[in-house]
């Protein structure tokens, strides 16, 4: 089942995260704090979970902007984590994930390319992703890495740090790698929970 936007469930954070995007855009002028972003993530996924939603692989394709994240703070007392404030990604930076179908056998295999842009730098890492539809989960591993310098290649290699190779990566348990949970897949914007616990949201790239 995918997400119903119209509802009265879904209202509320809906309207918030949409006008984030707007505003981040440029279109509104003011954006929702912080706080309020961050509650109206929590909301959509508490939503999600009690709706038990999911959503192709297919609805996460194409380029997205990172707009807004959280991290997390470690609580020795409880031995877990909290969510930390939460930020708006400042507009000198851009960073961009973008995700594509490689493979016509399966389609829920891709390629994952996470990207940030610093004025005349670009970093670019690419990888392997496996989409699990029942849990709405993509996990990655980023086995490549390019570097730009005013639209010039300056250094382009594998990581060292991918976990597995690409053949062996569709192999490996979802516990061993990097993922991310979606927890809303709308047309012009989704959001997430990395493994490490904090949220992400990004909008559609236009």
């Amino acid at each position: 089942m995918t997400a119903d936007l119209t509802s009265k469930a879904t209202f509320d954070f809906v309207t918030v995260l949409s006008h984030a995007a707007a505003a981040f855009r440029g279109q509104r002028d003011a954006r929702p704090n912080a706080e309020i972003l961050v509650n109206a993530l929590l909301q959509a996924e508490k939503s999600a979970k009690q709706q038990r939603l999911t959503n192709p692989f297919e609805s996460l394709l194409g380029k997205w902007q990172l707009c807004f994240a959280t991290g997390t703070k470690k609580v020795r007392e409880r031995g877990g984590i909290i969510l930390g404030k939460g930020f708006y990604v400042p507009n000198f930076i851009k960073i961009h994930v973008s995700f594509n179908a490689t493979s016509e056998q399966d389609s829920n295999r891709g390629e994952i390319c996470n990207q940030v842009e610093l004025g005349p730098v670009l970093l670019k890492l690419t990888g392997p992703v496996q989409y699990l539809n029942k849990k709405n989960l993509l996990a990655f591993d980023f086995n490549q890495m390019l570097i730009s310098l005013f639209g010039r290649v300056v250094y382009n290699r594998p990581m060292r740090s991918g976990k597995v190779e690409t053949e062996d990566f569709y192999n490996q348990p979802i516990a061993k790698l990097p993922f991310f949970a979606f927890f809303l897949v709308a047309e012009d914007f989704i959001a997430a929970r990395g493994r490490g616990g904090g949220l992400a949201f990004w909008i559609r790239e236009t």
